[in-house]
């Protein structure tokens, strides 16, 4: 599967080095749809930098060479933070997402991806464990005090199911595909903080358990797409 793992990030030519890596992602659909995850795109209200910056893709060879390709926003869904990246180009490799009803508690998975980024080079690195739970993405609010922006969002766009995993991410992972072993087929995205807002707030020390969003959600969107 490592094939259709990619570095997501921004491209600027004056910029040094000129790809800017924020995540990983992973081919879907026709081949030329890149998934990840929303938190993963730059800021759109950030300042400028010096220069023309574009979404990019940075694609590994089996040599160890890399590639950029130029990427477009084609859909997303913040609240599940989801997006979906057109390439330009030649298309890559794209992974088969898996039917909902095959994800269990217990099941063995697989994530790929580039924690730490470019600090450690940009090869592919597995990671191995299970399903451990089947989450809810919010906890009620015990006081009114805790209610906030955030939480008010929340709230009206309902809770929905994460998968947590005993395997253990790293920045950089977050987009990256949770792979069932049996099958290499996607069970779900790799996500580092959409639940560290929500369920681990309520915890002093928070626990840095490792979450993915369920691949029926990118499936519907990809379906809208």
């Amino acid at each position: 599967a490592k094939v259709s793992v990619c570095a997501v990030g921004t491209f600027n030519s004056l910029d040094s080095p000129r790809f800017g890596f924020r995540g990983s992602g992973f081919f879907v659909g026709d081949g030329s749809v890149v998934a990840t995850c929303w938190h993963v795109l730059p800021d759109a209200s950030a300042t400028p930098k010096v220069g023309v910056t574009s979404l990019a893709v940075q694609l590994t060879a089996t040599d160890g060479s890399l590639e950029l390709r130029e990427a477009e926003l084609l859909n997303s869904h913040r609240q599940h933070d989801l997006a979906l990246l057109r390439i330009k180009g030649r298309r890559g490799t794209p992974l088969a997402l898996s039917d909902p009803a095959a994800v269990r508690e217990g099941m063995d998975v697989a994530l790929i991806g580039f924690p730490i980024g470019g600090v450690l080079g940009f090869r592919h690195v597995t990671h191995r464990g299970i399903v451990a739970s089947v989450v809810a993405s919010s906890l009620p609010t015990s006081t009114a005090r805790q209610l906030n922006e955030g939480a008010v969002a929340r709230l009206r766009e309902g809770s929905f199911e994460m998968l947590q995993l005993d395997a253990t991410a790293y920045p950089g992972n977050s987009g990256g595909p949770l792979l069932d072993v049996a099958t290499g087929q996607v069970v779900g995205v790799v996500n580092m903080v959409l639940l560290k807002g929500n369920r681990e707030s309520a915890l002093s020390h928070p626990t840095g358990i490792t979450y993915a969003v369920p691949a029926r959600y990118l499936s519907d969107l990809l379906s809208r797409s």
